[in-house]
């Protein structure tokens, strides 16, 4: 034993004495946070030696070398995983040690998942020791310390979130009153009351056809997310809607079908699934107990198809703004608000004689849908062409076509106009009049738009001002605001910002700025096809007490996630999963999600002038009065 100390003794005092030779410590780390899933993240810690040069793997050795120690800290934060090397380990038996020790060499990775336990930013420290130690000698063990912050559980997106619901719910409702689904109610109580026994039982009935309605429209859009993101994690499947919400091709496909299914609603032809499929299904309905309660739900919602499809595919594409789960809640709401009424007559049959008897106010019902596609449809066309800068739907344009279609809406409510299975409309009732004079209310306050106005109830459908060629009383700064001197700085790295607010459209120029000017920095995570970032530029940004702190007090640097502008070669960025990201969008939402730990918009963030951050995220939130409170620091 005494043998053995000794030789332990001296191999140390052997690799420490050269190492006062060594005046660097030939390891770096860099330490980054990637977000999992909800609440949890993967810190992870890179280290970069010097060939020749080694560090001890994290196994604890008695009476052995120096093991390298890594260690996550935090007050709103706890480990959900321990650290592990992900990196090659080499293991060897020591003769000096006489134990098996585990070495790494360049590069070094060593991960550890954690959970955030608090609302907004939670602060992240790391801690690591470790032994450098080449064939001659080791240095002194060496520590590296910093602090990285990620994003808590925000309630931020709610607002968000609850409108897309309401909106959900809202559509499902009315799908009651389409000449697709509305025939399907004498069906529905004929079925059951053939089904009629005790109370109980036509309760249970009720209730499972309900459920499985909800549940043939909700289950397979959560298959899809969820095979996604077992496959790919909640990076890849944000990755999918992401490119489903803001690519050319997603976009214009959804555009050509909105026109198409308008169309159809005119009366140009009829679109309908298969007849085999809907035959089989009501074939099969007449099978007894809960198979045939099922079978029934799924005529139904074949039959619908051709009125339910584009409105499932506008609440589903409109809810992937936000996170990767919208989806499958909006769709929830809007099945039950869908499955309800169908439950109800299910449960009490005598309700068909209240309701109106089928006839041509059907097909009007699906005509002014068929003006409603046409407004809904053009909005997927506009975020391709905000997202690829091709300028053929500007503001003014969308306007004027907006202002077409519900002038024709109006004249057809009027009588006016008649489509190929319009019955003749004899006189004008007190509910179809409140319609016209909605109708027309809305098409005079879509007016003043074409020069400018604000028009803030439409912001987050309509494509930002600046894209619109002319607006009258453009700003000018009010009296005892002095506009900030601005500071040369290469020409691309200007970005165009409503309300006459100029700013950079990426971090580094942005804080170049920031720290010429003695100002802090405003960071804008945005995108083209963001319905809430128009409508928090033009409610909340739009208020004085804003502009004014804006202007006085920040440089604003606006990334949009999904602008679709090539990068040149040397501006590609390669992720460390060895994905090379070529265009502006890509590199931004990589670069918000490792530094911010965000992969929503909007989200803001105040940071100073050398580039630290020091209050956000701050989401959607239409509060003009907290966002002013947010920018006071």
């Amino acid at each position: 034993m005494l043998k053995r100390t000794v030789i332990i003794i001296s191999a140390l005092l052997a690799f420490i004495a050269p190492a006062k030779a060594q005046p660097q410590n030939p390891v770096t780390w860099e330490v980054s946070a990637k977000k999992v899933k909800k609440n949890v993240y993967e810190i992870k810690a890179q280290a970069t030696i010097q060939a020749g040069w080694h560090i001890y793997d994290l196994q604890e050795y008695e009476l052995g070398p120096n093991p390298t120690v890594f260690s996550v800290t935090g007050d709103a934060i706890e480990a959900v995983s321990p650290a592990e090397i992900t990196s090659k380990v080499d293991k060897e038996y020591d003769d000096i040690f006489r134990l098996e020790i585990g070495t790494c060499q360049s590069p070094v990775v060593i991960v550890q998942r954690i959970q955030t336990l608090q609302e907004g930013p939670c602060d992240v420290n790391v801690a690591i020791e470790w032994q450098a130690c080449n064939n001659g000698n080791c240095l002194p063990p060496a520590d590296f310390e910093t602090t990285i912050q990620v994003k808590g559980a925000s309630a931020s997106s709610g607002g968000s979130l609850w409108s897309l619901v309401l909106e959900a719910i809202l559509w499902g409702f009315l799908m009651l009153l389409t000449p697709c689904v509305f025939p399907m109610v004498p069906m529905t109580v004929s079925f059951f009351l053939k089904r009629s026994g005790s109370a109980a039982k036509g309760r249970v009935n009720a209730a499972m056809y309900g459920l499985f309605i909800v549940l043939l429209y909700t289950v397979p859009i959560c298959v899809i997310i969820g095979l996604t993101w077992a496959l790919g994690g909640e990076t890849i499947t944000a990755d999918i809607f992401n490119w489903l919400a803001t690519h050319w091709l997603p976009n214009i496909i959804f555009f050509v079908i909105f026109m198409v299914f308008a169309a159809s609603f005119f009366g140009a032809f009829e679109i309908t699934l298969p007849a085999s499929w809907t035959t089989k299904a009501d074939e099969k309905s007449g099978k007894g107990g809960l198979l045939g309660i099922f079978f029934l739900a799924l005529t139904l919602v074949l039959v619908s198809f051709s009125c339910t499809g584009p409105i499932v595919g506008t609440v589903l594409i409109k809810s992937t703004q936000g996170e990767f789960w919208a989806p499958m809640v909006t769709m929830l709401a809007f099945s039950i608000a869908f499955a309800l009424p169908f439950a109800l007559l299910a449960l009490f049959p005598s309700i068909l004689t209240k309701l109106p008897k089928s006839g041509g106010w059907l097909n009007s019902v699906k005509v002014v849908l068929g003006f409603v596609e046409i407004a809904l449809g053009l909005k997927f066309l506009s975020v391709a062409d905000q997202t690829y800068h091709w300028h053929i739907l500007d503001r003014e344009v969308y306007l004027a076509i907006w202002i077409v279609v519900f002038t024709l809406l109006g004249l057809y409510l009027l009588g006016k106009i008649r489509f190929k299975h319009d019955s003749p409309l004899e006189y004008i009732s007190v509910g179809r009049l409140a319609l016209v004079i909605a109708d027309f209310a809305f098409v005079v306050y879509l007016i003043p738009g074409m020069w400018g106005a604000p028009l803030k109830a439409l912001s987050g459908y309509l494509p930002p001002i600046q894209t619109q060629d002319f607006v009258l009383g453009t700003y000018a700064p009010p009296v005892g605001v002095v506009e900030p001197k601005t500071v040369a700085l290469p020409e691309t790295s200007g970005v165009s910002l409503p309300h006459g607010l100029t700013g950079y459209d990426n971090l580094e120029d942005g804080i170049a700025a920031a720290a010429a000017q003695g100002k802090k920095v405003f960071v804008d995570i945005t995108g083209h096809g963001c319905v809430n970032c128009r409508e928090m530029e033009a409610r909340v940004w739009s208020d004085p007490r804003v502009l004014e702190r804006l202007r006085r007090d920040y440089v604003i640097v606006s990334l949009y996630v999904d602008d679709k502008t090539p990068l040149p070669e040397d501006k590609w960025v390669t992720t460390p999963e060895g994905k090379v990201l070529k265009d502006v969008g890509r590199v931004n939402s990589h670069m918000v999600l490792e530094r911010f730990g965000v992969n929503a918009q909007p989200n803001y963030f105040i940071l100073d002038s050398e580039g630290n951050t020091i209050r956000g995220p701050r989401g959607y939130n239409l509060s003009t009065d907290g966002f002013v409170e947010f920018l006071d620091l």
